[in-house]
C-alpha cells in the first residue's frame, strides 16, 4: 500500500541506548550494547543511518550504562548532517523512564527506537501510516526469531501482548515507534517499563496501532546475533543498508 507522505522536517528520533546488554556480556562488559560494532561501526551508528536516509537527522540518545563510551565516540564524531543530543538517563532507569526523562525536549510527533535493532523498514511509510491512523502510538510489528513475546493484532491495532512465541505467523514488537507527546501521560517514573503498562494500556484503549513489516528485522541481543549481523554486513548484502 502506498501511504501519503508527510513532511518530516525537524522530526526527532529518540534512541534508547542505556541498557546493560546482559545477554552479550562477552562484549558489553566494556561498552554499552549499542556501541558493539558491526562492520567496524557501532550498531547505534547503523540505526542512525537508517533514519537519516529518511531525512530524520535530529537525534536524542538516552544514555545509561557506560554512557561515557557513547559520549566519547560522539565527541570525536564529525557529521554536520546530524544534530545529536546525548542525555544521561541513569544506569538503572527502565525504558519508559528513559523516555520520560527527555519529555522536555519533545513538542511534536516523534520517533523512538532501540539502539540495538536493525531493519529495512521504510520509516517514511511508518510515519505516514501513523498519521493517517491518527494514532497516539504506533509500533512496528515484525516476525521474530523464536524467542520473543508476541502481539495479538486486530486489523491495524494491537489488542494484547503475550510473553512467549507461539509460531511463525506471530508478530512481535520490533521497536521503530512513532509517538505523540501524549505518550508521556502513560509513563509514571524511572521504574516504568515502556513495553508493559504504557503500551498495554494503550492497546486496551485502542490507541496503539501496528505497522506490519514483513521485511528484514533483527536485534543484537546475543553474540550469535552479532555474528549473524556481522556476516550479513561482510557479504555486502546487509538488508538494512539502504544508503
Amino acid at each position: 500500500m502506498a501511504w501519503i507522505q508527510f513532511e518530516l522536517i525537524n522530526m526527532k528520533c529518540v534512541i534508547l541506548a542505556g541498557g546493560y546488554g546482559s545477554r552479550i556480556t562477552e562484549e558489553s562488559y566494556l561498552k554499552p550494547k549499542p556501541m558493539i560494532e558491526i562492520g567496524a561501526k557501532p550498531i547505534l551508528w547503523h540505526v542512525m543511518k537508517i533514519y537519516s536516509v529518511h531525512k530524520i537527522t535530529d537525534f536524542i540518545i538516552c544514555c545509561g550504562y557506560r554512557g561515557n563510551v557513547i559520549k566519547e565516540y560522539f565527541s570525536k564524531f564529525n557529521s554536520s548532517l546530524w544534530n545529536i543530543q546525548l542525555v544521561d538517563t541513569g544506569e538503572d532507569t527502565m525504558t519508559g523512564g528513559r523516555l520520560k526523562r527527555i519529555q522536555d525536549r519533545i513538542d511534536d510527533t516523534f520517533c523512538v527506537t532501540y539502539g540495538d535493532g536493525l531493519s529495512d523498514v521504510d520509516i517514511n511509510n511508518l510515519i505516514s501510516f501513523h498519521k493517517e491512523k491518527k494514532s497516539l502510538a504506533t509500533l512496528t510489528a515484525v516476525h521474530p526469531p523464536e524467542r520473543f513475546g508476541v502481539l495479538n493484532l486486530s486489523e491495524d491495532y494491537v489488542t494484547e501482548f503475550h510473553e512467549k512465541f507461539s509460531g511463525e505467523s506471530s508478530w512481535v514488537n520490533g521497536g521503530f515507534f512513532v509517538f505523540e507527546p501524549e505518550i508521556f501521560d502513560y509513563i509514571q517514573d524511572d521504574r516504568t517499563i515502556l513495553e508493559r503498562a504504557p503500551l498495554e494500556t494503550l492497546a486496551k484503549e485502542h490507541k496503539l496501532t501496528a505497522f506490519k513489516h514483513d521485511g528484514f528485522w533483527h536485534p543484537m541481543d546475543t553474540l550469535r546475533d552479532k555474528n549473524r549481523l556481522e556476516k550479513l554486513w561482510s557479504s555486502e548484502k546487509a538488508p538494512w543498508k539502504n544508503w
